[in-house]
């Protein structure tokens, strides 16, 4: 009472509320969209990450059969060793860009249907994000009538077409990287036991990419740490993909650093491939002997 506040008002203190927020242009912004727009990018990452893992593996358990069956010398004397790893690399990679695009076109189909029973609108969906202002300007208003419409606007907003186009990208390249690595660890070894000494070092970067992504470009994406490794070629098919939901240009990742990235991944694939088929040129012939490290360094120079 000596602060003019009445005993009711003072209780309504106690009450919960929720505070919408909105921008100038009358988007109301939603609680839990920049989450869902992590776990979106989280798991393109997370997708990249296991395709590189098992169609890498693939590539290495068929160089390894192909060695200890012999039929690597049959194969070698028609083609060049170089071709025979780069046909293998390409060959799986194509085959992990189909799996992909059949369940691009499997969860389109889903959220569809996930759209039809909630009763979402998708022609008012349409319809509201050109409203007429006050003012006489279209803008993006939003003004559906539950709060499950406003989430899917949102839901559609989000860049899937460079989201998906981007993904492409960075998985073939990311791919092109580690799966020459596992082909070359393929020809060095003569079983898949002997693999193990040299796995952990290729996987360790994906590690890496992930733990980074979930523990820093969730909390702050523009960051110098989520920068870095969005960057570096060995992280970043991972690392800005995570990123990358929030869109290109204002207020999502400078489209400098998209191109600074993929021009490092072609760079580097390069690099590794040409690295690659000198382990693996030499490595297709040898028997008997578990190879080091400095074996391989020794192969190099061949």
């Amino acid at each position: 009472l000596e602060f003019g506040v009445s005993p009711e008002e003072f209780d309504t203190l106690n009450d919960p509320f929720e505070i919408n927020i909105a921008t100038f242009s009358g988007k109301q912004n939603l609680k839990g969209i920049n989450e869902l727009k992590a776990i979106i990018g989280g798991g393109f990452g997370y997708l990249i990450m296991m395709f590189i893992i098992i169609y890498g593996g693939f590539v290495m358990r068929s160089v390894i059969e192909e060695k200890t069956s012999r039929i690597i010398e049959v194969i070698i004397s028609s083609v060049k060793p170089f071709q025979l790893m780069l046909g293998k690399i390409i060959g799986t990679s194509l085959a992990g860009i189909t799996q992909f695009v059949i369940w691009i076109i499997s969860a389109s189909l889903l959220l569809f249907a996930v759209f039809m029973i909630f009763g979402i609108d998708l022609t008012g969906l349409n319809a509201a994000q050109n409203l007429p202002s006050p003012m006489g300007e279209a803008t993006p208003l939003m003004v559906p009538t539950d709060a499950m419409q406003l989430y899917a606007m949102e839901f559609l907003e989000i860049p899937w077409f460079l989201l998906i186009s981007l993904f492409l990208v960075y998985f073939v390249l990311g791919y092109l990287i580690y799966s020459s690595i596992y082909a070359a660890i393929g020809a060095a070894v003569d079983n898949e036991t002997d693999t193990q000494q040299f796995i952990f070092p290729i996987i360790l970067p994906l590690m890496l990419a992930i733990y980074v992504g979930f523990f820093s470009v969730f909390s702050n994406p523009h960051g110098p740490i989520a920068v870095g490794f969005s960057l570096f070629p060995l992280t970043s098919p991972i690392v800005m993909l995570m990123r990358l939901p929030g869109g290109i240009g204002e207020g999502g990742v400078p489209l400098w650093q998209v191109l600074v990235s993929i021009l490092f991944l072609i760079i580097t694939f390069i690099a590794i491939v040409w690295l690659a088929a000198k382990i693996y040129r030499v490595g297709i012939l040898m028997y008997g002997k578990k190879p080091t490290y400095k074996e391989l360094y020794k192969w190099l120079k061949y």
